[in-house]
């Protein structure tokens, strides 16, 4: 009965380590399905220059988001989501998290969401500073122009 009771043990030990590994490996793998291509959400032929009022930004990953608001030449505002690269990359390229604030003017070099929406990949954000910082869009790099 003792020994049993010991296999009945080994047995439950054995099976939930290898649930508790399986599933240590499938949620390591969700991030890498959440994040998606340049050419599948974005149209590298359709850039757009925004110029607005920062509402709010979001450093996380896999993209970080800023969001701006943008008056029309008919004076309606339209709040626009900007993905840029990931935090790390874009600390890389010489960004700050306090370089941004609600509030702060700023332009951005982008291409439009093929979606129609009001979302763009940001190419290249000129800062209140006047600095001018590359956004990571994967489509371009820091050298282009």
């Amino acid at each position: 009965m003792e020994g049993e009771s010991l296999w009945r043990i080994a047995v439950n030990t054995t099976m939930f380590g290898g649930l508790a590994v399986a599933m240590g490996l499938v949620m390591s793998a969700v991030p890498v399905f959440a994040h998606h291509s340049f050419a599948a959400e974005f149209d590298g032929t359709k850039q757009i220059s925004l110029t607005g009022s920062v509402t709010k930004v979001d450093w996380v990953n896999p993209h970080a988001y800023i969001y701006v608001d943008v008056k029309g030449a008919d004076g309606t505002v339209v709040n626009w989501a900007l993905e840029t690269g990931a935090p790390n990359m874009l600390y890389r390229q010489g960004w700050r998290k306090d370089d941004l604030k609600v509030g702060d003017t700023v332009t951005f070099e982008a291409f439009l969401a093929k979606d129609g929406s009001h979302t763009a990949a940001a190419r290249q954000v000129k800062l209140p500073d006047g600095r001018k910082v590359f956004a990571g869009t994967p489509n371009s790099t820091p050298d282009q122009k």
